[in-house]
């Protein structure tokens, strides 16, 4: 007789627990911390910034994450916190924007975001790779050079090199930026105070404006102001060589006109002599 109460008390636990869970779930709350510890089986977004995840103090950014799920809500978080207070500016089926203005040295830092679907289960992504946000001006700028020339022909190395003020911190990363480009071309561990970059077997499309910054490597992630802009010109000796040959061909092509013209004319005076 016990054991029959027992089994009917706790069907009725059982049967009570499935329906007030079904009804959270149609009500569409979070059932648990569980649903969003980011260990899902969906695919991890991709996070990237706009105009660049290097910026200036004072400026604006827009941190970019992209879903291959449609139909989800966003989360970003900087370090392990979630920044609910931040909504997306842009959110569409698959992509939200997330605007930092008046930037300050606080909003440098690591960046992550996830998404998770709209409907039950409530399955979370796993984070997006880690965005590392700087925010420029906290230590006096570098100075970047190139050896032995920054003009160079297709196909030559360019070594670069950044070298910080002596005496300023100690424990920092150099990044080079490339004017145009959304995130560094390159990162490096210094040797001393400066690092050394490397431009391998260039081509035309690697002429621009180069700079440097350093950064603290850890929290705060506390970041320079950038060097002075390098140019860097990439001749293509290739397409010299063929714009030398229809100059030639040109010249020919005159010559050859102005010949004709001058024997026609000659031509032409003699039968008025005659």
């Amino acid at each position: 007789m016990i054991s029959q109460f027992l089994f009917l008390l706790c069907f009725d636990i059982f049967r009570c627990h499935n329906w007030l869970e079904g009804l959270l779930l149609a009500s569409g709350l979070c059932l648990s911390q569980r649903d969003m510890t980011g260990d899902g089986p969906l695919p991890k977004p991709s996070l990237s910034a706009w105009p660049s995840s290097v910026v200036p103090l004072k400026s604006n950014v827009i941190l970019r994450c992209w879903s291959p799920t449609r139909n989800v809500n966003f989360a970003l978080k900087k370090g392990r916190i979630t920044m609910w207070s931040l909504e997306p500016c842009n959110l569409t089926e698959n992509l939200a924007e997330f605007l930092l203005t008046d930037l300050h040295q606080g909003n440098a830092g690591e960046y992550t975001c996830e998404y998770y679907t709209i409907l039950s289960p409530y399955t979370t992504s796993q984070p997006s790779d880690v965005l590392l946000l700087l925010v420029t001006g906290g230590f006096p700028k570098p100075s970047l050079q190139a050896y032995p020339s920054r003009n160079v022909t297709a196909g030559k190395k360019v070594p670069l090199r950044c070298q910080k003020p002596y005496n300023v911190v100690d424990y920092v990363r150099f990044s080079l930026l490339k004017e145009g480009m959304s995130e560094p071309i390159r990162d490096w561990r210094p040797l001393g105070n400066m690092a050394g970059f490397s431009l391998q077997n260039v081509t035309v499309k690697d002429t621009g404006n180069y700079s440097c910054v350093y950064y603290q490597k850890s929290s705060p992630f506390w970041a320079s102001h950038p060097s002075d802009s390098l140019e860097i010109w990439v001749t293509d000796l290739t397409a010299s060589q063929g714009n030398n040959e229809c100059l030639l061909e040109l010249d020919l092509l005159i010559l050859t006109v102005s010949c004709r013209i001058f024997t026609l004319s000659s031509m032409e005076n003699s039968s008025r002599t005659r």
